[in-house]
């Protein structure tokens, strides 16, 4: 129950004023005359204002609302090394204890920053405080306790962007005296020209501890195909790293510094460098054996791939053409076939025959040259046919034949068909997952061609079959290189977007930069992969089943694992590991030994760039909001012996104190919250009481006046 007086004039306010005004002068008036009654007439005309004023008694009956305290569980990766997941398992029942023993008081616990595959880096427990701020009337918090190792990095500026008033305590995990050393990356390439090595910089840091900053520290570097070397170097001094890209895509460096007797964790005693292998500008020769619709297509698909230079001719003119221009007239320039075919063949990583017939322009040496060209130096041939592989000057009626996948039959056959994939096709990178090739055994959305080149395929794999599932592209490993024929030249009516067009930039990009090499499209290939210390082992391969992984750890064990089919020729297996580090994959392909690393551990380089525990980041919003900062162990060595050994300082609830913290204590702010139920009314100075007392007023003073 509460009480109070409420008021609720008769009279306009200025006009009960301005009658509050006038009594006082009046009863000044008669006490300065010295007149007979004059403090009985003040009383009698007290009593009218106090009827005009109205006087309310006000009960209300009022409900108790229960503080509430928050306390945010810090459970950052941070939080894991050492002994901190028992010592913070050992406060937290401790403090539930303390806090279940204070009457009214509601406990809301927070998992703050715990790790996922969404977390932003880093400890953010404001953030996840103002999450749980949201659904918390703010008279009745009282306040806001931390248990983290103080490693925090979305500290607020002032205590007024925390938008409450109540204090916030740190219980601090950890001990005062931890140190740590880590290596920090200052500074690495994103890229690299395969063959080619760039420098890393890194250096050593060491926190909690400076004693033996001159101390000599040997860092082990480990790169992908090398020895492991060492490089000797001391605290805060850079070390310049050489960094080889032996191949195209990810290349790895990983540099590791011994753990020193004491430290806190390992985790961050490693440093990972991954970087993409680029070649240098892929070198395309194509040649056009005559100006047709489809040139402009290849030509256009080339010019605009930033990682191709582009050298196309096209025979405007062949050798049998007699038509009587006089030499001197002809804008024409000669074919170079030598320095093209003999002396500078080797220059370029991929060669495209585009419509091309043989009519003397190249002599039969140059084919076999071209043919050595792949089998004996790793180059690429693309044959785009047309009619022309189906006649007499076939290229395969040259010394080029022993590298192309495909016999002629001599037939052309012209009739509307679609381009389907076939169970190889589903499986090879060139054409797995192209946009529009519809369910197996379905119709496919892309457009119609109309005319192909009928082939007897003796090697290689089809990907794609036209009419009457003849095939219309095979591709195929010759010796060090790669030969791929496409028995259509009417790529460009899906360039065209003729019914409805399709896919031709992503197949015939595909296409060539699968004969170039490119690692993402080896359709044999083994991949590994890591999300903290979870490693993602993924084949990809052409064959019905798969050899089992051999897996090395970073300390040299190896394990066998088993992958399962994902369907299309990915197989795929996820496990977990226990050791941070360098891991690496084996297994063998129908070609030879395939390999793979990746490195796994803890991802997250801002909340392992300081890890030493400290009060120092929340001690400002502490003081700023009344509250303090509490170490719960006094040393590491009394962690690592005992957890559960805590010191969890004692709570209060206080009402009115700005102060809530002290040498053992903390202080919550009893808010004295409450809801109001229902609200009883009662006039105090009305009826027949109220007249009566004014009338005996009235009458003493006339009484008085009277004598």
């Amino acid at each position: 129950m509460n009480w109070s007086i409420d008021f609720a004039p008769m009279l306009p306010t200025p006009f009960f004023w301005a009658a509050g005004v006038l009594a006082a002068l009046l009863i000044g008036y008669l006490i300065y005359r010295g007149s007979r009654g004059a403090l009985l007439r003040a009383a009698a005309i007290a009593a009218v204002l106090a009827a005009l004023a109205n006087p309310i008694l006000r009960e209300e009956q009022r409900e108790s609302l229960a503080n509430i305290a928050i306390v945010v569980v810090d459970e950052s990766a941070s939080q894991t090394l050492g002994k901190r997941a028992e010592q913070t398992a050992a406060v937290r029942e401790n403090l539930e204890a303390k806090l279940g023993k204070i009457p009214n008081l509601e406990i809301k616990w927070v998992a703050a920053s715990r790790p996922d595959q969404t977390t932003t880096p880093g400890t953010h427990l404001f953030g996840d405080l103002n999450k749980a701020l949201a659904d918390t009337p703010p008279d009745r918090l009282a306040g806001v306790i931390m248990l983290t190792d103080g490693q925090v990095h979305d500290v607020p500026k002032s205590a007024e962007a925390l938008g409450f008033g109540a204090p916030v305590h740190a219980l601090v995990t950890g001990a005062p005296d931890e140190f740590d050393r880590r290596i920090q990356i200052l500074s690495a390439p994103r890229y690299g020209i395969v063959g080619q090595s760039r420098e890393i910089e890194v250096v050593v840091r060491e926190s909690g501890r400076k004693a033996h900053a001159a101390e000599p520290l040997s860092l082990t570097i480990r790169r992908e195909g090398r020895e492991d070397e060492t490089v000797v170097t001391t605290v805060d001094r850079p070390v310049k790293i050489e960094m080889p890209f032996p191949h195209a895509g990810q290349n790895i460096l990983e540099v590791d510094l011994p753990t020193a007797p004491g430290e806190l964790t390992p985790a961050n005693n490693r440093a990972v460098v991954a970087a993409e292998g680029v070649r240098e500008n892929l070198r395309v020769l194509l040649v056009s054996g005559e100006p047709h619709a489809g040139e402009r297509t290849w030509r256009n698909l080339l010019k605009s791939d930033a990682a191709v230079d582009l050298v196309h001719f096209t025979i405007l003119r062949p050798p049998e053409k007699h038509d009587g221009t006089p030499i001197n007239q002809l804008s024409l320039i000669a074919f170079p076939t030598r320095e093209l075919f003999s002396e500078k063949i080797n220059d370029f990583d991929l060669i495209i025959f585009d419509r091309y017939q043989h009519r003397g322009l190249l002599q039969l040496p140059y084919y076999d040259n071209i043919a050595r060209y792949v089998t004996e130096h790793g180059g690429a041939l693309l044959v785009a046919a047309g009619d022309d592989y189906a006649s007499n000057l076939s290229l395969f009626r040259t010394p080029l034949s022993p590298v192309l996948p495909a016999v002629p039959t001599g037939r052309v056959l012209q009739e509307p068909f679609k381009a389907k994939l076939t169970e190889d096709g589903r499986k090879h990178p060139v054409t797995q997952g192209l946009t529009g090739a519809g369910p197996i055994n379905g119709q496919p959305s892309w457009g119609r061609w109309f005319r192909q080149v009928e082939v007897q395929p003796d090697q290689g794999r089809t990907l794609m079959h036209g009419v009457q599932k003849e095939p219309l592209l095979i591709l195929d490993h010759k010796g060090k290189g790669r030969v791929a024929l496409l028995t259509s030249d009417q790529a460009w009516l899906w360039a065209r977007g003729y019914d409805g067009g399709g896919p031709h930039s992503d197949l015939l990009r595909r296409l060539s930069h699968w004969l170039m090499k490119e690692p993402d499209l080896e359709e044999e290939r083994l991949i590994a992969s890591a999300r903290g210390l979870k490693l993602t082992l993924e084949r990809r391969s052409m064959e019905e089943k798969v050899e089992p992984i051999t897996l090395s750890a970073p300390g040299g064990d190896t394990s066998q694992v088993t992958l399962q089919p994902e369907g299309n020729g990915v197989w795929r297996a996820t496990i977990d590991v226990k050791v941070p580090g360098l891991y690496k994959a084996q297994t063998m392909g129908p070609e030879g030994e395939l390999q793979a690393v990746a490195h796994a551990g803890i991802d997250d380089p801002i909340e392992m760039s300081e890890v030493t525990a400290t009060d120092a980041k929340l001690s400002p919003i502490n003081e700023a909001t009344g509250g303090g900062a509490f170490w719960t162990s006094t040393s590491a060595e009394a962690t690592r012996a005992d957890p559960a050994s805590v010191a969890v300082p004692r709570v209060s609830m206080l009402s009115g104190a700005k102060v809530l913290a002290g040498s053992g204590w903390l202080g919550l702010k009893d808010r004295e919250a409450f809801v109001t139920r229902g609200v009883k009314l009662t006039p105090m100075f009305t009826g027949f009481g109220a007249l009566a007392a004014l009338l005996l007023l009235i009458s003493l003073a006339w009484w008085r006046e009277g004598k």
